[in-house]
């Protein structure tokens, strides 16, 4: 394998083909004959554990907005990316993670949006509850534009959004290490043109990756993944929709900051 070849695989275990290939079900017992070693992930099973994990992490977030404690929004997102890395290296125990991961995401964001409420004010709620619509719109929109094949989920894209994903996710860890010496990464999460700018690139990445996560299902299914693989997927895509939702509303704080 060449050296660009390496580099264009995606660095997020969450979206790797392999994953669904290792974890599959079947087996060749003789010439094109196949056999199933127990149930197989469906597209529709995925989207049902999908809808449990997003209605968990609303339960918990409603809960967490009630609190508005601080120290939540850092055992949700700490906890969350660990919780995230195990299931890449264990996929089998996903449909004890998986829900898991939905409460501490739902920590994490209930906390996040008081913080990010109370830097606008009297227009804070007003603000969420615009972050949410549009971030189920954006959902609703890229399925739209994965059903209708409008972008295709070619394995070049797949290697794009990966890489675009891997670079977005190291400048999140710069500005963290940063903040511990009074400094940030310029115009990240700022006001003005060239940060709106910026979040709204970040915001297309990650509306992009939903496409890969759509195909993700289908290549379960196809690839007849372990049952325990609709978790796993569900969990990648609720992934997603936490990370629209955060750049969703650190945009509308910036556009309200400049306004």
């Amino acid at each position: 394998m060449s050296k660009f070849n390496k580099l264009t695989k995606s660095s997020n275990p969450m979206m790797k083909d392999e994953k669904y290939r290792d974890n599959a079900v079947t087996t060749v017992l003789d010439g094109e004959l196949v056999g199933t070693r127990g149930e197989v992930m469906t597209v529709q099973g995925a989207a049902t554990k999908t809808l449990i994990l997003t209605a968990l992490l609303a339960v918990t977030s409603v809960f967490a907005y009630g609190l508005g404690n601080g120290m939540l929004m850092y055992v949700g997102m700490f906890g969350g990316i660990g919780v995230a890395m195990f299931a890449g290296f264990k996929p089998h125990l996903s449909p004890y993670l998986a829900p898991i991961y939905a409460v501490l995401e739902g920590l994490f964001i209930g906390t996040f949006s008081v913080f990010m409420a109370s830097r606008v004010g009297i227009l804070g709620s007003g603000l969420i509850f615009q972050a949410i619509s549009l971030t189920i719109g954006v959902l609703f929109s890229m399925l739209f534009i994965y059903k209708t094949g409008i972008i295709k989920v070619t394995d070049k894209f797949r290697s794009m959004i990966g890489m675009a994903t891997g670079a977005i996710m190291l400048v999140y860890l710069l500005n963290f290490v940063l903040s511990f010496f009074g400094m940030n990464v310029p115009y990240l999460h700022q006001g003005g043109a060239m940060g709106i700018g910026i979040s709204a690139v970040i915001l297309a990445v990650a509306s992009m990756r939903l496409l890969v996560d759509f195909d993700n299902f289908d290549r379960g299914e196809k690839m007849q993944a372990a049952k325990y693989m609709e978790w796993y997927s569900a969990m990648g895509l609720l992934a997603t929709l936490v990370w629209i939702y955060y750049e969703m509303v650190w945009l509308l704080v910036q556009i309200a900051g400049n306004d």
